[in-house]
């Protein structure tokens, strides 16, 4: 599993290090707008996360806007063409549509 993230109330960020300027620095993803924080070690680039969420769910709740993306639930998926084949074929055998196929091969790995 990919360890360079956080995680505060609900909220997940990307986690990158710019040796050249020698800063932790990252940005709250899901979201619909862009909000970055940095640290110069990990004790503080923790908090400058925390930070930034609690302004930012002040600032949506300040402005009656949605905190989180909204998701529809539908994205494209791009895979090897033998892959969709098999996949393509797995359906028809089994009667049911890609969308159910991978659906439900979300549903069992992130459970």
């Amino acid at each position: 599993m990919k360890k360079d993230y956080l995680t505060y109330k609900g909220f997940i960020s990307s986690i990158h290090f710019s040796a050249e300027d020698e800063v932790f620095y990252g940005k709250i993803e899901g979201i619909p707008d862009l909000v970055s924080f940095e640290g110069t070690s990990v004790s503080s680039l923790k908090k400058a996360f925390q930070e930034a969420v609690i302004a930012y769910e002040t600032t949506c709740a300040t402005q009656n806007k949605p905190v989180l993306k909204s998701l529809k639930g539908s994205f494209n998926v791009r895979i090897k063409k033998e892959l969709h084949q098999k996949a393509f074929t797995y359906s028809i055998q089994h009667g049911i549509s890609l969308n159910q196929l991978v659906q439900e091969a979300l549903e069992k790995q992130l459970a």
